[in-house]
């Protein structure tokens, strides 16, 4: 215990509750208000109780009067709308109550590969599923939405591990899940994917992330059941209900890497509906089996009580729970990091200078087409990017930046030529500071750093080089060099704990250095080569890098803890040039970047590994 103390710093703390996991650990269940039409096997939409949906499904008098029925919940009350065009049960559903799919289902004599799209008021029939199939996990929106596995009877084989995507006009087939299952539940979005039990069958508790291009079985569900429901994220999620094969109650919590018992349902239901886009704080269930007093009854999720934090940061810190008599440790697995996608930018473009954090950032100018162009500034709220009235005074692609958040950052360097310029972005406009003394392009700084206090390294000047310099506000100051030169450099941290990774000097390089405030130390090379990848982190012994070109372009994610690198979840789309942002190894993004070669983007992917608590034992 002593040795947590004396590397982070601070006095242990005394707390009632795990800090991660007391939001989950409070919630309970309370009733809601009854559907207007009691039914089962419903697709749902909408996220928690203020703004549900469901849709389809079978009433009390069974198969022979499937249903077509919608209705929408204001949290008090069920209201009718529009009827979908094709009555089926067993159908999927995902997006708002505003915008939202309703997939697949059953009709005499089997499965459909129909496709509705709700527009908030009315159903409109679109391009089916290449797979008629039901019973399958559906999540995302209505404009990009994933779903996975199912039930074709009477094709056979009848549980199958087909995944389709959908871009918002069609279904494309992508990567199968490892395990063909149906009577599952999905959360998440289209990037970023977690299905969990069904039946294989017998019933399973199996569950498998999906990152945006592959699927990998995690940690299982601790009661193994099927017809159940889900809310929430890959990386935070609650799973109820179900039958195991008597209908359960029980709600379990998903942390990104397993699965707790939480409060159970006010009553064992099976086959019941849910806000696929709510969270572990707050979501809805309705309808369900095994009687039909039970098809139309609603419960609500909600927490009770205010998670405690420790301060600045969670990770790594020791505290002592007076509940259990136990000292723990609150760390982040690195194994339940995951991409989802971001906000898009208004503007495509690559090489972009950009700093902040994963709430609030800003990106500006870059590379838009063939030569770099005035591509204007970008303000990132956590949620959308807005354009910001102000562009560079100097316009610029392949130029770094750093900053806490979107109102103070640094924007250094770029091309063309090698520009020394460096200029400070207050949220709405730029002011020209003093200049690097080395002007350079194509470089990395410490993405952690202040307005105040930053460090810059590496670049082209016209040849690779391995200067080193830091920003006190004012000025730059020249000091001890990488021990490689090397130019598209990833870096990470603060001006007195930093990394510089891989890069070309000028060959492809997957050379590491850590900086300790004074000097540069070559420490473990990292998996995979690259140049012109991104990255980020809080200081040289936690870090992400991701992206970048190989070559050929790459999706590889790897994850640094001050010795090693480990492989983690890949990106959805490989790309170069992207701009990173992020204060920390646990919470980043990425954003623009180009995925084909001279073909910039406008999409953004988030980087986040959820907390979890380590009991320690004191000997």
């Amino acid at each position: 215990m002593s040795k947590y103390k004396e590397i982070k710093g601070f006095k242990v703390q005394t707390l009632p509750n795990d800090t991660a996991a007391s939001v989950v650990s409070t919630g309970t269940w309370s009733s809601g208000a009854a559907l207007n039409q009691g039914r089962r096997n419903m697709g749902s939409m909408g996220g928690a109780s203020l703004a549900a949906q469901v849709s389809g499904g079978t009433p009390a008098s069974g198969y022979g009067a499937l249903d077509g029925k919608s209705e929408q919940y204001n949290g008090s009350a069920w209201t009718e709308v529009g009827d979908l065009n094709t009555g089926r049960t067993n159908t999927n559903g995902c997006g708002t109550q505003a915008a939202g799919l309703n997939t697949g289902g059953y009709q005499p004599p089997g499965s459909m590969n129909n496709n509705e799209l709700w527009n908030g008021s009315a159903w409109t029939e679109v391009n089916d599923l290449n797979t008629a199939r039901r019973e399958a996990a559906e999540a995302g929106t209505s404009t990009a939405a994933l779903y996975a596995t199912g039930n074709q009877r009477p094709a056979s084989p009848f549980q199958i591990n087909l995944v389709e995507s959908w871009d918002g006009s069609s279904w494309t087939e992508t990567t199968e899940v490892n395990t063909a299952r149906n009577y599952l539940a999905g959360t998440g979005i289209q990037t970023a994917m977690l299905i969990f039990g069904g039946s294989t069958p017998p019933k399973t508790a199996f569950t498998e992330l999906w990152n945006g291009s592959s699927w990998t079985e995690v940690g299982d569900l601790n009661t193994g059941r099927y017809y159940l429901a889900g809310s929430g994220l890959s990386t935070a999620s609650l799973a109820f209900g179900g039958a195991a094969p008597s209908e359960v109650a029980n709600t379990e919590a998903w942390d990104g890497s397993s699965w707790t018992e939480v409060a159970d349902l006010g009553a064992a239901k099976s086959m019941l509906s849910s806000s696929p886009t709510g969270t572990i704080s707050t979501a809805i269930t309705t309808g369900g089996y095994p009687t039909p007093s039970q098809m139309a009854v609603t419960f609500e999720w909600a927490t009770t009580a205010t998670p405690t934090t420790l301060n600045p940061l969670n990770f790594g810190q020791v505290y002592y729970n007076s509940t259990t008599n136990s000292f723990k440790v609150t760390e982040q697995p690195v194994s339940g990091g995951a991409w989802a996608s971001g906000g898009t930018l208004n503007t495509a473009r690559r090489f972009a200078g950009s700093g902040g954090i994963q709430t609030s950032a800003m990106v500006a100018d870059g590379r838009g087409g063939p030569s770099t162009a005035t591509e204007g500034t970008e303000i990132y709220n956590g949620t959308a990017f807005t354009v910001a009235p102000n562009t560079l005074n100097t316009a610029r692609g392949y130029s770094a930046g750093f900053g806490t958040g979107s109102t103070a950052v640094i924007i250094c360097g770029g091309n063309s030529p090698s520009k020394d310029e460096t200029e400070l972005f207050d949220g709405t406009s730029f002011t020209e500071l003093n200049d690097l003394n080395t002007g350079r392009q194509q470089f990395a700084t410490a993405t952690a750093g202040s307005s105040t206090a930053g460090l810059a390294f590496g670049g082209d000047t016209g040849s690779v080089t391995a200067d080193t310099e830091t920003w006190n506000g004012t000025s730059w100051t020249e000091v001890n060099n990488l021990n490689t030169a090397r130019m598209q450099n990833i870096g990470a941290g603060t001006q007195t704990s930093a990394l510089s990774s891989t890069g070309a000097d000028p060959s492809l390089s997957n050379a590491v250095e850590q900086w300790d405030g004074t000097s540069w130390t070559e420490v473990a090379e990292s998996n995979t080569s690259r140049q012109s990848g991104a990255g980020f982190g809080s200081s040289n012994t936690q870090a992400i890098i991701c992206a970048g070109e190989s070559p050929p372009l790459t999706t590889n994610t790897e994850f640094w803890n001050g010795s090693s690198w480990t492989e983690v979840a890949n990106l959805s789309e490989a790309r170069q040039g992207a701009s990173s942002i992020g204060n920390s190894g646990t919470a980043g993004m990425i954003a623009a970047g180009d995925p084909a070669g001279a073909a910039s983007t406008t999409a953004s992917e988030e980087w986040t590994i959820p907390e979890t608590n380590k009991t320690i034992t004191v000997s």
